[in-house]
């Protein structure tokens, strides 16, 4: 069995012809391997390929050159596609496209239902998916009455119900207030840490991705850097070059550096910050 949970060779994508009668590559020559158990962020500005890359992970989309492994399975074989979809999840950026039913926990009972799964069993799943999401009590809810930050939790827990290995998040947290961006990063630790799910979330937002295991940032289609948080976010000024931010503590303590005060410049959180400060003479 791969220790990867999934694994990109040489992945090219292009769109089709424009009325230019050019391909857009999105995707080029793409190299990276997930571990089980990893939480993986990709960071990238709008048109970077990330998110199109991330449709490559469960066979959303299929490589025009190059090779997408699920757990060892091709996505570009065909039989194995049920199979593709049931170990890698996907959850995308607006919950109300993602909501079936008018009852919460007819909701999350549906993907099981399309699987095949006994009665008795869908019951179990659909508390336990519940229960990790904390919001078993919401489970007679209309989906509609909740918040973004409720209904999005409603999602993962719908894929959770499916058993998945893995869960490809693609900016989960774009259409949500700050408390529900909060709730959903919260639950995809919880998942990631007490589950053992791996996790690939797709974010613009630079404090989500100080949370995981290591980074990789796209650039034009093509991977341009990958490490800890910790190193990615030490390259202040390749990431601003791309168009991108590091998290607000990182840049003070860079421009703090730059106007000559000298502090560690890997400082990603407040509370990193509060003691580096305090030791300052």
């Amino acid at each position: 069995m791969s220790k990867n949970m999934i694994e990109c060779k040489k992945v090219i994508y292009k769109y089709e012809k424009n009325e230019e009668n050019n391909a857009k590559i999105a995707v080029n020559e793409v190299d990276l391997d997930i571990k089980k158990g990893e939480f993986l962020v990709v960071l990238g500005h709008n048109g970077s390929g990330k998110s199109t890359l991330a449709k490559h992970m469960n066979a959303l989309l299929l490589p025009s050159g190059g090779k997408v492994y699920v757990d060892g399975m091709d996505t570009c074989s065909s039989e194995h596609i049920w199979q593709i979809r049931n170990k890698a999840g996907m959850v995308f950026q607006n919950p109300d496209n993602q909501i079936v039913a008018t009852i919460v926990e007819e909701d999350v009972a549906f993907g099981p239902e399309n699987l095949g799964v006994e009665p008795s069993e869908i019951r179990k799943r659909v508390d336990d998916a519940l229960h990790k999401v904390k919001m078993y009590e919401y489970r007679k809810h209309a989906p509609h009455l909740l918040s973004g930050g409720q209904k999005q939790r409603i999602a993962i827990a719908g894929i959770l119900a499916m058993r998945p290995n893995c869960i490809i998040f693609d900016e989960p947290t774009a259409m949500l207030d700050p408390s529900g961006r909060r709730e959903v990063i919260d639950t995809i630790k919880d998942i990631n840490k007490n589950y053992g799910i791996t996790i690939v979330l797709i974010t613009h937002y630079m404090e989500e991705a100080v949370e995981a295991d290591r980074i990789v940032v796209m650039d034009k289609g093509k991977l341009i850097m990958e490490g800890t948080p910790r190193k990615i976010f030490s390259n202040v000024s390749v990431m601003k070059e791309i168009g991108l931010d590091v998290p607000q503590m990182t840049e003070l303590a860079y421009e703090l550096n730059k106007s000559g005060i000298n502090i560690d410049s890997n400082i990603l959180t407040i509370d990193e910050m509060v003691n580096v400060l305090c030791q300052l003479k």
